[in-house]
């Protein structure tokens, strides 16, 4: 057995993990780095590129469709070669691949080993018969798609987010379990690319969202042909001729059960953190079911020298947060807490998450809900279509609003958009927030015209609306006039 002894050990290459590595090895602190599957992690495996990647082939075959809008004739509907889409996903995969591979990191300075991590005592690691002593470790090792407890689930063929890219035949029937961000992305990919779709969930679709946004996202994806099934219970699923049985309970007491036969079974009902096979116990590590528990520092409450990032950190009052960009952030927050001391704690108030739908939903701070559920009485709800946007317009892209939640004195608490470039557009309330940034400043912002950003503006000056046309400021104007 070999003994290496190191300043740092991160357990997990995936986004968070690497990120760290990177930092740490270009300061010149011994880093050890630790993967057991492949370099990059579940985003860039299995979650975030590939599931872009075919969304941007599910859009091309959707924006040819609808091209006579623009007065632009298709002569025949898209032809969808399903296995070049599964290459052009891989394609994608590939080209991110080197960013995240064991050469850089070596490069850079770490060490990379591949092999799975156990510890063996609160300051050390196995790794294939060898053993890692440490004075910090970072765990960073993810998670993985949850199984519902469906009766039969485990005796049918189903798909998960590791084994989709994996499929290479376009799906007759995709039933999708879990209307979540993955189920609701993956739906719409894979409408637009040809199959037909259901989603079924146990209550209603992007239940974390603002219910007024998700009624209009809602309304495009059962337009475009997407079944769905909300505050559904799934008796049981099993195999049957032709593909998978689901079958739901009755909507009602007299009701009959249903039973939707799908030729693939997608399951998007959640995550789960990776944490078995870790040895937490031996190192006195802490561990609820939604992951390690940390102070809001992302150390362990009960070894110091352990640090929890990214999908596995349950942070302690808040809870995890399972986004790549958190992962990022949080390691952001180790560096400054672990390698220079610094305090760093975390704060989720102004905490972007985005639906890459067609159009996107994008939410950061507080929705109007949690707002009022915070107490926030003082509340004032200021809103801008899509459909008075002139580059919506031109773009025949008018589906959609922005919702801002802010105070009566105009301070921003929340902002939520459906529309397209929705992600993109979030980022500027995230800094309002963060930054204190009052409604005043946001509307007085020069904004290029014409873009999809002008419904920030819009939005922003409705704050004044009712001042600046009051019969105080008009009998003020007529005042004015009299000097000449």
């Amino acid at each position: 057995m070999a003994a290496i002894e190191t300043d740092l050990c991160i357990i997990g290459a995936g986004a968070g993990g690497l990120s760290v590595a990177a930092v740490a090895a270009q300061l010149g602190v011994p880093t050890v780095l630790v993967e057991k599957g492949r370099m990059g992690g579940d985003c860039l495996n299995h979650g975030c590129v590939p599931s872009k990647a075919i969304l941007a082939a599910g859009h091309a075959a959707a924006g040819m469709r609808a091209a006579g809008r623009f007065g632009i004739g298709a002569a025949a509907a898209p032809a969808v070669d399903f296995a070049a889409v599964h290459r052009h996903v891989h394609d994608a995969i590939a080209a991110i691949a080197p960013n995240d591979s064991e050469e850089r990191f070596t490069a850079l300075g770490a060490t990379v080993i591949k092999g799975a991590a156990r510890f063996t005592g609160p300051d050390r690691v196995a790794v294939n018969g060898d053993e890692i002593r440490a004075r910090r470790f970072i765990i960073a090792a993810g998670g993985r798609a949850g199984l519902p407890p469906i009766p039969g689930l485990q005796d049918v063929p189903y798909l998960t987010n590791e084994t989709l890219w994996e499929n290479t035949v376009l799906p007759r029937h995709l039933v999708i379990i879990g209307g979540g961000p993955i189920g609701l992305e993956m739906a719409q990919a894979h409408r637009d690319l040809g199959a037909e779709v259901t989603v079924i969930d146990a209550g209603p679709i992007a239940a974390r969202e603002d219910a007024e946004l998700v009624d209009g996202l809602r309304q495009t994806l059962a337009g475009a042909g997407i079944r769905l099934v909300e505050n559904a219970r799934i008796e049981r699923v099993a195999e049957a001729e032709g593909g998978i049985a689901v079958t739901l309970a009755a909507a009602e007491a007299d009701g009959a059960p249903e039973t939707i036969t799908a030729s693939h079974l997608l399951v998007a009902a959640g995550r789960v953190p990776n944490l078995e096979g870790l040895g937490l116990d031996a190192a006195g590590v802490s561990a609820s079911k939604l992951g390690i528990v940390t102070d809001r520092g992302l150390r362990s409450v009960s070894n110091r020298r352990c640090y929890a990032i990214g999908d596995i950190a349950d942070v302690q009052g808040i809870g995890p947060r399972q986004f790549t960009h958190v992962a990022n952030y949080h390691a952001g927050i180790v560096v400054r807490s672990a390698l220079f001391r610094l305090p760093a704690k975390v704060d989720y108030g102004a905490l972007p998450r985005v639906t890459y739908t067609a159009p996107e939903l994008a939410q950061t701070g507080l929705t109007e809900a949690e707002a009022r559920a915070a107490g926030h009485a003082d509340l004032t709800i200021l809103r801008w279509p899509f459909h008075e946007n002139d580059r919506a317009i031109a773009e025949r892209e008018t589906h959609g609003l922005i919702k801002v939640v802010a105070t009566r004195k105009g301070r921003v608490l929340g902002a939520g958009i459906l529309g397209p470039r929705a992600g993109e557009m979030i980022n500027a309330w995230s800094l309002a927030i963060v930054a204190r940034v009052k409604l005043a400043t946001l509307a007085g912002m020069v904004v290029p015209y014409p873009t999809f950003a002008e419904v920030g503006k819009r939005a922003a000056g409705q704050f004044f609306v009712s001042r600046l046309f009051s019969e105080r400021t008009k009998g003020l104007v007529r005042f004015l006039r009299r000097f000449g």
